[in-house]
């Protein structure tokens, strides 16, 4: 097995892949970086269904609305490097220069993502699916891969991108990913790194509500379960930013229980936004 290749420009990369992976299959796994468990299980589902799999590194500021949040990012190029260098060949990996993806020229993605992009996430993060779907278009166009690997943990993003997808006419499988969780339950994230291990302790009132809320749907009501939540948080140490149960496609807030049912929360755990959701029914 060859070494770990990194690629540093768009122009570099795209002829590399047209000239060793001309008519293969490529897999594509988007990161912001700061590496874990979540990214690497994203790695060996592409590996076991591409010839390649293509893996960036970009800290992406059109999907930040909060200034202070894009500085505080985790950013570890170094361990990213290090963790993937027993892949190989089977990775390359892609850190482009923010003029890279977005040149003087670029103009963002003009679809309507309608109510998918209105809620939850759309509603306290304004701009962030924009920027989602800039990015990710723009790696499409550079790399051409075959599939796309998405976490489950972002959910939304998840729908939003079978969406795009869909809307824009492109030719590419979106596959979703299962969540991968710490031993504890706590949602494998970039942003457990600024967490310390009491906020990790802390923070497991997050998998606590979900998993209380997947086993009280069988014979609850959703408003009920979304109070007993929100009584969860108000005896904890973190802030509640949302709890919403939602259909599985549409991701519309329901208010009677239908198959797939999922749950989706957002909470702040000492400054550290935190996101995670789990199927109920």
């Amino acid at each position: 097995m060859g070494k770990l290749k990194t690629f540093y420009s768009a122009n570099s990369i795209k002829n590399f892949l047209q000239s060793e992976f001309q008519d293969q299959n490529i897999g594509f796994v988007p990161t912001m970086g700061a590496l874990h468990h979540g990214h690497l299980s994203l790695i060996d589902r592409s590996n076991e269904e591409n010839d390649i799999t293509v893996l960036s590194i970009f800290v992406n500021p059109k999907q930040f609305n909060n200034p202070e949040d894009l500085e505080k990012y985790p950013r570890k190029i170094e361990e990213d490097l290090a963790l993937l260098d027993h892949y190989g060949s089977q990775v390359i990996v892609f850190i482009p220069e923010v003029d890279d993806v977005y040149p003087k020229d670029f103009t963002s993605v003009n679809i309507d993502l309608g109510e998918l992009a209105t809620t939850m996430e759309g509603e306290f993060r304004p701009g962030h699916f924009q920027g989602v779907v800039d990015v990710i278009y723009r790696f499409y166009e550079i790399l051409h891969p075959t599939r796309a690997y998405f976490g489950e943990k972002d959910y939304q993003q998840l729908a939003i991108m079978r969406f795009m997808v869909e809307k824009c006419g492109l030719e590419k499988e979106v596959v979703g990913c299962d969540i991968i969780r710490e031993n504890s339950g706590l949602a494998s994230s970039s942003r457990n790194f600024r967490l310390s291990e009491k906020d990790k302790q802390d923070a497991l009132v997050i998998y606590n509500s979900l998993s209380k809320a997947k086993e009280l749907a069988k014979d609850h009501s959703i408003s009920e379960i979304k109070e007993m939540v929100k009584r969860n948080f108000e005896n904890s140490t973190l802030e509640l930013e949302y709890f919403e149960i939602v259909h599985p496609h549409t991701l519309r807030f329901l208010n009677e229980w239908v198959p797939g049912a999922r749950a989706c929360i957002a909470a702040f755990c000492n400054g550290v936004r935190l996101i995670d959701n789990m199927q109920l029914t």
